[in-house]
């Protein structure tokens, strides 16, 4: 505990010497530690971050409300509830809340997207602090493009040039201008990948679904708080990760998501694959391993393989 306090004072020291928002504290940000190397159990390691939460359904919830409330995107929570009528889930039943992650494996700095878990990830490198948002991704047919970017601007209260191909569905406009009817919201963050970037939505009901032409869409408090953040020139990944590997202390954990674009045509195979790539296989519980490939939760799943206690002879 001492040591975890010292961190705190460590990260408010940076806080108030460099001038980073003081929002970092007070909307989901997390310290984290990065093991070295692969099949790492070193005590330190923390690369599962968040906790989850309890929420009990109440009288006009519907499950896209309970997952913005709590700050998910629709299919982090459908993911758990199949069965759930998204618009009248049972009043009073416990549902437990998703609100923790693996970080995926990355350079962990600047702003990451994982496709597949349809979440961005904005490290603060200096500090080891990261924060997290749910996104809305591109179709099947505008798919989100993965590489390395790197943000080239940032607008408020931007005006949607629209492309050629999308004008009929709008009546054959070119623009709209700033305004509630404006699907980039009400901020742009300009990727160095021409025609893509981040931006708010006048559809929150988006987020967590395949729903733009490529572009990231985020929540339209969560792009505001995520502007304040981003400065021109941070490295910006997108990657296609939809399992994932962390530490908590000694224990281990998997997270896995669909393969919403279908990239991967035999997904235990190349489940275990990662698992040995990573060294871990003499680390965790086969079975259990098997059971998160096959039912992708999409939350961390405690994989570890317990020591076995020693017989004595009698």
């Amino acid at each position: 505990m001492k040591t975890r306090k010292s961190l705190f004072g460590i990260i408010l020291f940076f806080i108030s010497s460099y001038g980073l928002p003081s929002s970092l504290l007070g909307s989901g940000a997390f310290t984290y530690f990065i093991p070295k190397g692969t099949g790492d159990t070193d005590s330190r390691a923390w690369t599962v971050v968040g906790s989850e939460q309890d929420h009990i359904i109440q009288p006009k919830d519907t499950l896209m409300d309970i997952a913005r409330n709590f700050d998910l995107g629709f299919w982090e929570l459908k993911a758990l509830y199949h069965g759930l009528d998204t618009w009248l889930p049972p009043e009073g039943l416990k549902l437990k809340i998703p609100t923790m992650w693996i970080l995926p494996k990355t350079q962990h700095e600047g702003i990451v997207i994982n496709v597949p878990e349809m979440r961005l990830y904005l490290f603060i490198k200096s500090i080891q602090m990261v924060k997290t948002y749910p996104v809305g991704i591109g179709v099947l047919d505008g798919r989100t493009p993965f590489g390395t970017f790197f943000v080239m601007g940032k607008l408020e209260n931007p005006t949607w040039h629209i492309p050629p191909g999308l004008r009929e569905k709008h009546a054959g406009r070119a623009t709209i201008p700033p305004g509630p009817e404006n699907p980039l919201g009400t901020h742009w963050i300009t990727l160095s990948r021409d025609g893509y970037g981040i931006h708010g939505t006048d559809f929150p009901w988006g987020v967590g679904r395949l729903v733009s032409h490529g572009c990231i869409r985020l929540y339209p408090e969560d792009i505001e708080n995520l502007y304040s953040f981003v400065r021109i020139g941070m490295p910006t990944e997108i990657i296609y990760e939809p399992i994932k590997f962390g530490f908590r202390g000694n224990r281990v954990f998997v997270e896995v998501h669909e393969d919403i674009y279908h990239q991967i045509p035999d997904f235990l195979y190349y489940g275990f694959a990662q698992l040995k790539e990573e060294g871990l296989e003499e680390l965790v519980n086969l079975q259990k391993f098997t059971i998160a490939l096959v039912e992708r939760k999409g939350m961390p799943i405690d994989i570890t393989k317990e020591k076995r206690e020693k017989r004595v002879c009698r």
